[in-house]
Order: C-alpha cells, then structure tokens, then sequence
C-alpha cells in the first residue's frame, strides 16, 4: 500500500491490513522506530530506507495469484506467492506451512520449479500429473524460473489465505 500511495492514512491501514486503531498506531511506530516510514498529518509514507526494503521484497516476490481448488491444494480460497531463486534454503515446505498455520492457514503447500517441473521439495515427481488445469493456472500466472518456490496458502477465508502465505513468504526470506 505505501508504494501504490504517497501518504497514507491510519484508517486505510486498518482497512486494508484488517487491524483496530490501537494496533495500526503500534505498527507505525515500529516502523517509524525501524526508519522505514514517517509520518505528517497527510498520513504515513515510506523514507529511503523504506523504498529500498520495499524493493528487495518486490524483486524476491515478484508475482502472486488466486489458484482454485484443485487435488492437492484443498482450500476454499488458495494463494499463491512466487519467490524468485530461494528452492535452495527450503528444506521440506513444512516450515513454511507451519509459519502459515500460525497465521490462520488451514494447509500451506510449498513448490519448488525444477527443471522445468513443478515438484515438491526434495521429490523429483511432478505435483500435478493428476490436474494439469491447474498446474497451466499457475504457470502462466507466476512464470516461474529454474530454482523459483511457490507458497500456496489455504483458508476459509481469503483474507487469511493471502496474510498467511505472504507471512509464510517472508519468514522463508528473513530465514538466509
């Protein structure tokens, strides 16, 4: 939100991050403590040091997607984050399911693209042979690359399916 917008306000945090006033309040001043953002009666913006983070994560997760129920992604709502070049640090995916679930996931499945296949980490099968309709879905909508992971996160509630594979996605980053 704070790369889309110039300033924004507490309110449109809330909104958007699905969080109270007092909560919102807090965050910034972390952030602000961190010098990532600052604030004026405009609203919050990012610093220099904010943009660049802003950035990095970006460039490491450059695409993300809604992918539909399928036979090994059970979710009502499904979402999908693709991470450039990080198939080397993931060792199971149960880590970034747990790191999931602590979210509100109910199941995180976690894919490495491997010689030009979509398996699971450490396997050199193929994820999808039994659903190549949504193994087409999430090809074209992340384009991953040799060495690309892919954190599909689930949830009743598609909220909770997003926050949780992103938080999933950036506790795989912070752990190089």
């Amino acid at each position: 939100m704070l790369t889309r917008e110039r300033f924004v306000s507490r309110a449109m945090f809330g909104k958007d991050i699905h969080l109270g006033e007092g909560a919102v309040k807090t965050l910034i001043l972390h952030l602000k403590e961190a010098g990532i953002v600052n604030s004026t009666r405009a609203g919050t913006f990012l610093t220099e040091k904010g943009h660049k983070l802003t950035n990095q994560i970006q460039n490491a997760i450059p695409k993300e997607c809604i992918i539909r129920k399928c036979n090994i992604i059970q979710g009502k709502h499904n979402h999908a984050i693709l991470l450039k070049n990080y198939s080397s640090i993931v060792k199971t995916g149960l880590e970034q399911r747990d790191y999931a679930i602590l979210y509100g996931s109910s199941g995180c499945t976690t894919i490495i693209y491997k010689n030009k296949k979509l398996v699971f980490p450490g396997d050199e099968k193929e994820c999808f042979i039994k659903d190549r309709k949504a193994e087409k879905e999430l090809l074209e909508n992340l384009c991953p690359e040799d060495g690309d992971v892919i954190i599909i996160s689930s949830s009743d509630d598609p909220f909770v399916a997003e926050i949780s594979a992103k938080n999933s996605a950036l506790w795989t980053l912070a752990s190089v």
